[in-house]
């Protein structure tokens, strides 16, 4: 966990995942500054690392959190083809995501990278595809634990307000430093809304988002639903 890493709470994350980038990437990044400021939210962008330079350097990184997709934790040296914890943070990076489905890790290799993360200085948000793994992963204090049940990713059916509960009922009694993230299936607003409702203190997207023909219409769709459901859970 990093230790002077904040953000405020609701938060959005989007992960285009590799449909997006260059000229495109930049102008949604550009399109969620805006929404960002609009609603008064912060919002994460995990992006290819590719393209951490230039969106890092083009948005308020104030409100708009820059997370490579991926990192290793191997240090500086050999390691042809490997995302370098430094470089990242050096491109501009404030965080980085592990252990996404597409692109799963090994539970040691998940704490090794999340240990230099915190020598570099980058926050972490870690996934995890079961309650068995949201415990592990608990234990090793992310910054943020994203609980996507694999078996929800890409259908359009979030997980119930059930599912929300225990992740953050879990999460809580292990460290309730980290910030929990009940997530996978989310397709609109509606589901935003019903997920902060339920609990969570953010919710986020990645194909839906990335796929709709209007990007960032769809994008104010759920922002605005998760702003709208946290003032209603403080009423």
């Amino acid at each position: 966990m990093l230790k002077d890493y904040k953000i405020s709470e609701p938060f959005f994350e989007f992960g285009p995942k590799c449909y997006m980038y260059g000229d495109k990437l930049e102008s949604i990044a550009k399109g969620f500054e805006k929404l960002a400021v609009k609603y008064g939210i912060n919002v994460i962008l995990d992006i290819p690392d590719t393209e951490i330079f230039r969106i890092s350097h083009c948005v308020d990184t104030n409100v708009v959190h820059v997370y490579s997709q991926h990192m290793d934790s191997l240090p500086v040296g050999r390691g042809m083809g490997r995302s370098l914890p430094e470089a990242l943070k050096a491109a501009g990076a404030v965080g980085v995501m592990l252990n996404h489905a597409e692109h799963p890790l090994s539970l040691e290799e998940t704490a090794a990278a999340i240990k230099r993360a915190g020598e570099v200085g980058l926050a972490t948000m870690v996934c995890a595809s079961s309650l068995d793994e949201v415990k592990a992963i608990a234990r090793l204090s992310p910054d943020i634990l994203v609980a996507e049940p694999t078996e929800l990713i890409g259908t359009g059916k979030p997980a119930d307000k059930a599912y929300v509960d225990e992740v953050i009922r879990i999460i809580r009694e292990i460290n309730p430093k980290i910030k929990p993230f009940p997530s996978a299936g989310i397709t609109k607003g509606e589901d935003c809304y019903n997920i902060i409702k339920a609990g969570s203190p953010a919710s986020g997207c990645s194909s839906a988002i990335a796929k709709a023909p209007d990007p960032l219409k769809l994008a104010e769709e759920m922002i605005s639903a998760v702003v709208t459901a946290y003032n209603e859970r403080s009423i």
